[in-house]
């Protein structure tokens, strides 16, 4: 939320100095999935920047979006990426420095339910990716995130929630997060209470964006939702990223925000699951890997 009130308001100055136009813009917050819901259902939006690549193509699905979407713009149309960090309350009294900590016995972890949760989903497949750049089988990869979840006291439906059941309630020893969350709570909640702990491997979370074409095409904004997009592309829309916690692709604007983000070693959805659609069958589908996992 906070990333996209800064980042409107550049865009509506950039886009009247460019064109001589106005343009308001109305935002509407949720879960991926849910949003993404939303908009097949009829919500009318002209943009949709997503947690996952998953809930565009259940949209592309419907007709409502181009298939080749995400070749639109440049890095498969994720202007700006995360990884997933581990908030731990100050002086890390378990000691939890990577994934391997939070299958010990005794160490409580906060991550949402992968059903419900796109971010939950990339807590899952960090930690399955981890075990498998570990050396280890998909069987042995099950066991290992199969005795992380044995270690959850809480399934909260989303982010937010489990944010708040960490922080605001005190339950658990780790919050698993999106960097720029874990981050966003040190500010908010205080950086005398929490710490970030960032392991050296985990994955790269490339959250998409791109214009609803139907809708567009039906309303005749495609001009605007398309040069609100390639804004994230400038070295403007970079900065707003990378002061928002986001990591940014232009290389000049990683060099200058270097020291605000942690050092490791990131693999990809494509590089280990097959891409997203493989993995949400696989993983999440019904009777899928997690429920599996979480019925035993």
């Amino acid at each position: 939320r906070e990333l996209y009130v800064e980042f409107n308001k550049s865009f509506a100055a950039a886009y009247q100095k460019d064109t001589g136009k106005t343009v308001a813009i109305k935002q509407s917050h949720g879960g991926s999935g849910s949003q993404a819901r939303s908009v097949i259902d009829g919500l009318q939006a002209d943009v949709v920047t997503l947690a996952l690549a998953y809930d565009i193509v259940a949209i592309a699905d419907k007709g409502l979006i181009d298939k080749a979407w995400q070749k639109r713009l440049p890095q498969n149309s994720a202007p700006y990426t995360s990884t997933i960090v581990f908030l731990v309350r100050k002086g890390n009294p378990k000691a939890v420095k990577d994934w391997n900590d939070l299958a010990k016995p005794g160490v409580a972890v906060i991550t949402p339910n992968p059903k419900t949760s796109g971010g939950a989903r990339w807590n899952y497949l960090a930690a399955w990716g981890y075990a498998l750049k570990k050396g280890q089988t998909a069987d042995q990869a099950k066991a290992f995130v199969a005795s992380i979840y044995k270690n959850v006291p809480v399934l909260d439906t989303g982010a937010r929630g489990s944010t708040v059941t960490f922080v605001k309630r005190g339950v658990g020893d780790v919050l698993l997060a999106w960097e720029n969350e874990a981050f966003l709570a040190l500010k908010e909640f205080g950086a005398d209470k929490f710490e970030i702990v960032t392991p050296p491997l985990s994955i790269l979370a490339e959250p998409p964006i791109t214009i609803v074409d139907r809708v567009v095409e039906k309303k005749g904004t495609k001009e605007v939702a398309e040069a609100y997009l390639k804004h994230w592309y400038t070295k403007e829309g970079q900065e707003i990223a990378a002061r928002n916690s986001y990591r940014p692709r232009d290389a000049e604007i990683a060099r200058k925000f270097e020291a605000s983000f942690a050092k490791t070693e990131l693999f990809t959805i494509d590089d280990l699951f097959g891409g997203w659609t493989k993995a949400q069958k696989e993983h999440f589908g019904e009777g899928g890997v997690f429920d599996q996992i979480y019925k035993n």
